[in-house]
């Protein structure tokens, strides 16, 4: 308990659930399909609108957003019982449906009804380094 007490006062970003308290983090980089150069100013304000409603749903927080024409990327806080996975599918189902119907101009861009690309990359971001992870659990005094 000594060690969550001070890992509680040493960090503004932990967040608390009914059972633990987290400090998690994800990287995620969507393509567009083809890598098509699509998006525009804004679209990707329209996307960011999509994107933080389907957050909320979720009960994560989108913690940094922007893009480029043909990817973007979103850093989002959220609590471990939430799947990345499903994360993912929500808000790439949903952004593509929603941008479909808000700028028809996008739908020529569409195969099979797919803004996005299949694949995408997430990365676990923010904490310690693993490095001092790992020096620090190998510290651990074993009992006899």
């Amino acid at each position: 308990m000594e060690i969550l007490n001070w890992s509680l006062s040493m960090s503004s970003d932990l967040r608390t659930g009914r059972h633990c308290v987290f400090n998690l983090h994800v990287h995620l980089v969507f393509i567009a399909k083809y890598r098509k150069k699509v998006f525009t100013k804004p679209i990707l304000d329209a996307m960011y609108l999509h994107f933080n409603k389907v957050c909320g749903d979720f009960e994560v927080e989108l913690r940094e957003f922007d893009g480029e024409d043909n990817h973007v990327h979103l850093l989002i806080n959220y609590p471990p019982k939430v799947s990345v996975a499903r994360l993912v599918n929500s808000l790439k189902g949903v952004s593509s449906r929603r941008l479909r119907k808000e700028f028809p101009s996008l739908t020529q861009y569409y195969h099979k009804n797919a803004l996005w690309s299949p694949s995408y990359f997430a990365g676990s971001c923010g904490g310690a380094p693993i490095e001092v992870i790992r020096q620090y659990i190998q510290d651990q005094e074993t009992p006899n």
